[in-house]
């Protein structure tokens, strides 16, 4: 009886590990600061073929659209705050992006490398 018990116990735990899903590591995260509608760095390099992060900060008072016709992205960041912009994989190669209120003078580009 003791013998079935463990043996019960163990194919419960045996089991239960079985059946946890497989926990990725969370993608990096890459900063980028809008300040006097324009972005910091202009131009940021990231690992291609792997998800990433995007965390746009924008310390100006006013509203500002992150927009990127390569990436698929808009996203409206507002006045002294912050957002995060989940990429997935991507090719090799280099997207641009802007900010669609000031788009004279936020323009940058992601280098996928």
């Amino acid at each position: 009886m003791k013998n079935l018990k463990k043996l019960i116990c163990l194919t419960g735990f045996l089991a239960a590990i079985i059946a946890m899903p497989a926990f990725a590591a969370d993608p990096p995260i890459y900063e980028i600061t809008i300040k006097d509608h324009r972005f910091e760095p202009s131009e940021i390099k990231i690992a291609a073929n792997k998800p990433a992060i995007l965390l746009v900060k924008n310390l100006d008072a006013e509203a500002e659209e992150f927009e990127s016709m390569d990436l698929k992205v808009e996203k409206i960041i507002a006045g002294k705050s912050e957002g995060k912009i989940r990429l997935r994989a991507l090719k090799p190669g280099r997207y641009k992006f802007e900010g669609e209120f000031n788009a004279k003078t936020a323009q940058g580009i992601l280098i996928a490398e």
